[in-house]
């Protein structure tokens, strides 16, 4: 509500996480919310991105479990194996099922949405292009930008949609690949490096970089890139991709170095693009960086009065978490609530490959460059009883406290649902609790999270 008894009205493009959670926000704050989505409530987090892949990679992950079976006693015939076609059919049925939940959601809050593609044009309005071919203008009182990102490809590697993919077109496929090779060895490729290796796919990991996963701590990135390898993978590093092309039986992949490669299928995780273009964005004021990105503020502010931007569009971190938060926090700050700016130094982010990397806090790269003192505790998984169970080798626990004070500034673990377990750790850096507090807090026996707590245990300081 805004002065005099006016109620703001707020139009958000975008309908992704930073836009809806933005959308149910300002609509609980007495806000009337209009929301303009192009491809489907949800947005790419839901349809082609996020949720479609975790579906796959949860397929991917009982297969990896069923093939230890055999450490727990338990006699699996060989013969088990996804049926691509059916898994890819889920992954699209349960990805629009969550949007439609979304859209009911949204409505019964009263949140009026329309299918378009919309521009800034002039102060306070809104042109939207309706999926009829018709225009509608909107006049409001601020505007949130949530308008998402695009795969980035490459001239030299253009994705046809059968052998040549990005990750919106996997889930297509009907037959698991016989070799697909995965450029890029970021998040996203790993995570269908992983997926697809544990679905029975023979998988090449090109990475221009010498070890995988290039932004993650060293310590889980080497245990991941040591468990790719021993289930088969080949990983190729310091290798980059100059074109990929189609063959008579697939694609062929050309290094910058004149190697090539041979497979089925290629997979294209070269990162992002944000969907900054034909907004109006220059005429209406709002900075964007050299890559596209706009320019936001830790309470989602861009540069233009009553504009404001959240998601992968600001290129802050490309989480959705993170495109949800800063959504909310947009419509605190816009519509009077209490406002708490966004902190990077609490996110806490996963990687879903198998064993997951799930982090929180300040990174081991953060530890080293910072003037702080810290101390560090790592835990291997192998030692906690639990463990050794369910047959999990591979992973582990580590803990950044601040030096005399033990308070806890980060964490990494490594493991089989590690982005469950890490929100122990997100709680202790999000209250700067102390690793004696973690320790002291009551964890079950046997449990992985047994394991956090020894950790914070051995930090415990006694002069």
């Amino acid at each position: 509500m805004g002065d005099n008894g006016h109620v703001a009205h707020v139009t958000i493009v975008g309908g992704g996480p930073g836009g809806y959670e933005a959308a149910l926000v300002a609509s609980r704050l007495g806000a009337d919310v209009t929301l303009v989505e192009r491809d489907g409530i949800g947005g790419a987090t839901v349809l082609t991105d996020c949720v479609p892949s975790k579906t796959l990679i949860a397929t991917s992950d009982l297969l990896t479990d069923v093939a230890g079976a055999s450490e727990l006693g338990v006699e699996v015939p060989s013969s088990v194996r996804a049926d691509l076609a059916a898994v890819d059919a889920r992954v699209l049925d349960l990805a629009l099922k969550q949007s439609e939940d979304i859209a009911l959601r949204l409505d019964a809050c009263g949140v009026t949405t329309i299918d378009g593609t919309a521009r800034i044009e002039g102060e306070g309005a809104v042109v939207v292009t309706t999926a009829d071919g018709g225009t509608q203008r909107i006049e409001t009182d601020a505007i949130l930008l949530a308008v998402g990102a695009h795969p980035r490809v490459s001239p030299d590697a253009q994705p046809d949609g059968e052998r040549i993919l990005t990750w919106k077109q996997v889930y297509a496929l009907q037959e698991l690949p016989e070799h697909m090779i995965v450029v890029g060895s970021g998040v996203t490729g790993a995570e269908f490096a992983s997926a697809y290796n544990g679905l029975g796919a023979r998988v090449t990991l090109v990475s221009s970089r010498d070890r995988v996963l290039p932004g993650e701590d060293v310590d889980a990135a080497n245990v991941i890139e040591d468990v790719f390898t021993r289930r088969g993978m080949t990983v190729m590093g310091n290798s980059r991709m100059a074109s990929v092309t189609r063959t008579d039986a697939g694609v062929l992949v050309t290094l910058t170095d004149g190697r090539t490669v041979e497979g089925s299928h290629c997979l294209l995780a070269l990162g992002s693009i944000p969907n900054t273009d034909r907004l109006g964005l220059e005429d209406a004021g709002v900075i964007i960086d050299d890559g596209g990105f706009i320019k936001v503020d830790r309470v989602s502010r861009t540069s233009a009065r009553g504009i404001y931007a959240a998601g992968d569009c600001t290129g802050v971190l490309m989480l959705a978490s993170v495109a949800a938060q800063q959504g909310r926090i947009a419509m605190s700050h816009l519509l009077g609530d209490a406002v708490h700016p966004l902190d990077l130094g609490k996110v806490s982010s996963n990687v879903f490959t198998s064993p997951e990397i799930a982090t929180v806090g300040m990174s081991q790269k953060q530890v080293e460059e910072s003037d702080l003192q810290i101390d560090v505790q790592m835990l291997p998984l192998a030692s906690n009883a639990r463990a050794k169970m369910q047959g999990v080798h591979d992973g582990f626990v580590k803990i950044f406290c601040r030096r005399g004070m033990g308070v806890v500034v980060g964490g990494v673990v490594v493991g089989p649902k590690a982005s469950e377990l890490v929100h122990a750790l997100s709680l202790a850096v999000s209250a700067s609790l102390t690793v004696d507090q973690v320790a002291d807090a009551f964890t079950v026996y046997p449990s992985m999270s047994g394991s956090v707590a020894e950790a914070a245990r051995r930090l415990h300081r006694t002069d």
